[in-house]
C-alpha cells in the first residue's frame, strides 16, 4: 500500500497527506542533491528540512494527529523516524566540508 490510510507493517503511518508530503519533499531533495544548485542553497534547503522534521517529530509525541492533518495519527515509530531524519539532515549540513574552500 503506497497511498492509503492505516499502518504499514503495523508500525508506520500511511495517511494520504503524509504520503504526498514525503513524495514532494523527496523530489525537492533529489532536485537539490542532483541539480545544479550552489552549495549554500543546497545546505539551506537540507537544514530547513532538518529543522522541520525535528519539529514534526517532537510535535508528533504531543499532537499525534498534527492538528487533524494526519487522521490516523503518528505512531512512536513515525515520531522517531522524523527525529532521526531531522538530526541526520542537520549533522550532514554542519559536518560536511565546504568543497569550494577545500579546493583552494
Amino acid at each position: 500500500m503506497l497511498v492509503g490510510e492505516g499502518l504499514l507493517l503495523g508500525i508506520l503511518n500511511t495517511d494520504v497527506v503524509e504520503d504526498i508530503v514525503h513524495i514532494l519533499t523527496g523530489g525537492l531533495l533529489a532536485y537539490v542533491g542532483f541539480g545544479r544548485l550552489d552549495l549554500g542553497a543546497a545546505r539551506s534547503v537540507v537544514a530547513a528540512f532538518g529543522v522541520v522534521y525535528l519539529l514534526v517529530g517532537i510535535l508528533g509525541f504531543i499532537l499525534p494527529t498534527l492538528f487533524g492533518l494526519i487522521p490516523s495519527g503518528y505512531t512512536v515509530f513515525d515520531d522517531l523516524l522524523h527525529l532521526v531524519l531531522g538530526v541526520l539532515s542537520l549533522v550532514i549540513v554542519f559536518t560536511q566540508p565546504d568543497t569550494a574552500a577545500a579546493r583552494r
